[in-house]
């Protein structure tokens, strides 16, 4: 079973049965759903809803059914075609629109797709409001329009460069100082929609030199599109050469950003929002919020720069709600997802690119000099994959019933904090797996604490 239905929304694999995956029928249920619940709960009272979309090869077949199904529920569509999840995100709020969907399946491979689901402000639903959907959905609970009210499809070709604009608007982006740095940028796009937005970025970004890789917005990843080392080995290879200062790697709907250095190394994802907090920070004092599965390097550079850093659950509605109860001016996620609310409440590859170069233009460093600059932490990132008869809730509970002694945090599965070390275990919202991430200060001591609780979790399931 390859359909997961949670309250951002809707994923699965192509074709299969009904329920099972994510088939047309599943498609026009949820988009119903969604679109009957804005009508019944959106603070923007009209019937207009931005659709985007990435490069995969589903895409087309999807948004064909979601506008269709949308005009059939009364529904005017602004279809903003191939675009990020963050151009679809600015879209919703510049088109006054009260909610957006955006068909992307993020970091899977090329078999799955999903439909995200954004409110009236361009942000991923809360969990009360997701759930009200998911139920809506399962009981079918809703009504199609005459012929007179059916919706219409319209067309934006716009968006890609109204984005740029907004990240170019931004404070602590200096154009000036990237210009004359005169960088030499790498830039691997997975054969999605980044290659449609980042050349234009960097360019409008005074960066003249730009090695592209897997640019064509083909919708065949040239490898396994999520932007972690093992996945990187080809702009890795090219930046050993000698290449270029930095490269750029982004998933196919560009809302995590890695970074690689001008040797080849990883800078890792985890220091990208801890890098550009950093720059942020050194500006102006302020909080910050990450999850409870990143780095404790954000805590250890908000606390030098004089804010206070708050974790939050898993999940960028839970780490968004957070960041404004504590009024932080930056946060995100470990996996390179960096939020800006100057510019937009979402992660965004583009806010983070720009805000590093401004920050190495500033430093005036290579970027292996500038890792040396932030606390050294090493993240180990395991999975256990379900089966139908694995109890999670309950292996989650003797977890934590084994470490009570522990420093404990049970907001979003379980997280045991060591003093010199911490290990977080959850279900994934997107896979069907348990996530196991472990941090400690070197690799190898991250890894072996992983890998003894895996073993205490399988004794767990065999029991």
């Amino acid at each position: 079973m390859t359909l997961i239905k949670s309250i951002s929304g809707i994923r699965g694999t192509i074709g299969g049965k009904v329920d099972d995956n994510l088939t047309p029928l599943d498609i026009v249920k949820f988009t119903s759903a969604f679109a009957t619940w804005l009508r019944n709960n959106a603070r923007v009272k009209n019937n207009k809803i931005v659709v985007g979309r990435d490069a995969r090869l589903s895409g087309p077949m999807v948004d064909s059914i979601v506008s269709g199904t949308l005009c059939g529920v009364g529904m005017d569509v602004v279809n903003i075609g191939l675009a990020t999840t963050p151009t679809t995100e600015i879209a919703v709020k510049k088109e006054g629109a009260c909610g957006g969907i955006i068909i992307t399946a993020s970091h899977n491979p090329k078999q799955w797709n999903a439909l995200k689901l954004l409110n009236e402000n361009g942000e991923f639903l809360s969990d009360k409001d997701g759930k009200e959907v998911l139920a809506m959905a399962a009981t079918a609970d809703f009504d199609y329009a005459e012929i007179d009210e059916i919706g219409k499809v319209t067309y934006e070709n716009d968006y890609n460069q109204i984005h740029i604009d907004e990240v170019l608007k931004l404070k602590m982006v200096d154009v000036n100082a990237i210009k004359a740095a005169n960088f030499t940028v790498a830039i691997d796009c997975v054969n999605s929609v980044g290659g449609l937005i980042l050349p234009d970025l960097l360019n409008r970004l005074g960066v003249k030199n730009i090695i592209k890789l897997n640019c064509e917005a083909t919708g065949n990843f040239a490898h396994t599109p999520e932007p972690i080392p093992e996945n990187l080995t080809q702009i890795s290879d090219l930046m050993k050469k000698g290449s270029a200062d930095v490269a750029f790697v982004v998933d196919p709907d560009v809302d995590r950003l890695a970074i690689i250095c001008e040797d080849g190394s990883m800078f890792g994802e985890e220091y990208t929002l801890v890098s550009v907090a950093d720059y942020i920070l050194s500006k102006k004092t302020g909080n910050t919020v990450s999850n409870l599965s990143s780095t404790r390097a954000l805590r250890d550079v908000t606390r030098a720069h004089g804010g206070v850093y708050t974790p939050a659950a898993v999940g960028e509605v839970n780490v968004v709600t957070k960041m404004k109860e504590v009024n932080a001016i930056i946060g995100g996620e470990g996996n390179g997802g960096v939020i800006y609310p100057e510019c937009h409440y979402g992660r965004d590859a583009l806010v983070g690119i720009a805000m590093f170069l401004s920050l190495l233009a500033h430093e005036g460093k290579k970027v292996t000099e500038l890792k040396k600059k932030y606390p050294a932490y090493e993240i180990s990132k395991n999975k256990i994959q379900l089966t139908p008869d694995i109890n999670v809730d309950a292996v989650l509970k003797a977890m934590k019933e084994k470490y009570k002694n522990e420093d404990v945090t049970d907001i979003d599965g379980v997280k045991i904090d060591f003093p010199d070390k911490w290990v977080h275990l959850r279900k994934s919202n997107t896979e069907p797996i348990i996530r196991i991430y472990s941090e400690a200060s070197t690799q190898v001591e991250a890894q072996n604490l992983a890998q003894k609780i895996i073993g205490e979790i399988k004794d767990i399931i065999k029991k």
